[in-house]
Formats: structure tokens, C-alpha cells, sequence
């Protein structure tokens, strides 16, 4: 369970960055923060279940372009995502900063190219004083690293795009 000062620490750390949500799950129990807007709105629950909060912002509203205009940029955008669709993302399961290596004279974990497993270690997320290493979860080769040494990453953002075997 979470006890109240980590709680407000993490509050704290998410109000003082660019973290919209953080999710965190210890011991059977699932903490979840996100500000919308100036505000943070913070659940702890049982892990089987999760409740969302209801967004506390109005959609945004879209124009439409002129139909001759949008057709030309569409088309070369459409093939881009389909490319990308087929490649595997290793997403952060935190909120903390990214290494790609063990310390700041030692090669990297991994470079464009390198050919990776389920187990291999592929960086280093440091969260709250603690280094988490992050394995790749999939078998195949680097296509590309999506985030820079020493970079603040959130939760759910990719970092590494994986062509799968």
C-alpha cells in the first residue's frame, strides 16, 4: 500500500514537470495521478480494478480544410503510420529519466541495428532515486531510439521501435 508521503512526493514531482499522469502499481495496489489543467486527481485502489476519471476538459474543436488542400498531405501521411504500424514499440513503464547506458563512460545497451531478445536489457528509466532496468519484451532488431540520454520520460511513451521476428 502507499503510504500518505509518497503519495504527496509524487504529486509534488508531477506538479513541478511536464508529467500529465502517473501510474504506479505496488503490493496490490494501483496509484494513479493526472493533472488536467493546474489541477491533480489521485485514485488508489485494488489492482483488479480501475476507475478513469472523467476528462476535466472540453474536446477541441476541428476545421475542416478545403477538400483539394487535405487530399495531397493525407496521402503521403497515411504511409508513414502503416510502417510504423508493423513495428513494435518498447514503451516506459514510468515516469523517470531515461539512460542508454549503465553509467556515462559505458557503451550504450543498445544502438540502431542491434538484434535483441525478450530478456535483453535495452536502458535504464531512474525513478524516484531507483534504476529500473527495461528489457526489451520482444525478440528482433533496433529500428530507431525515440528518446535522448538523460531525457524525462512519462509513462506509456515510446522509446525504442522494434522490427519483430
Amino acid at each position: 500500500m502507499f503510504k500518505l508521503n509518497e503519495i504527496k512526493e509524487l504529486i509534488k514531482l508531477v506538479d513541478e514537470t511536464s508529467v500529465h499522469e502517473l501510474e504506479l502499481e505496488s503490493e496490490g495496489a494501483r496509484l494513479s495521478i493526472r493533472k488536467p489543467g493546474k489541477t491533480e486527481v489521485v485514485s488508489v485502489q485494488a489492482a483488479p480494478q480501475f476507475v478513469q476519471a472523467p476528462a476535466a476538459q472540453p474536446a477541441p474543436q476541428y476545421v475542416q480544410a478545403p477538400a483539394d488542400n487535405a487530399q495531397a498531405p493525407a496521402a503521403g501521411q497515411a504511409a508513414a503510420p502503416d510502417a510504423a504500424s508493423s513495428l513494435h514499440k518498447i514503451v516506459s513503464p514510468m515516469v523517470g529519466t531515461f539512460y542508454k547506458a549503465s553509467s556515462p563512460d559505458a557503451a550504450p545497451f543498445v544502438s540502431v541495428g542491434d538484434r535483441v531478445d525478450e530478456k535483453t536489457t535495452v536502458c535504464i528509466i531512474e525513478a524516484m532515486k531507483l534504476m529500473n532496468e527495461l528489457e526489451a519484451e520482444v525478440k528482433g532488431t533496433i529500428v530507431e531510439i525515440l528518446a535522448e540520454n538523460g531525457q524525462l520520460v512519462e509513462f506509456g511513451q515510446p522509446l525504442f521501435l522494434v522490427k519483430s521476428e
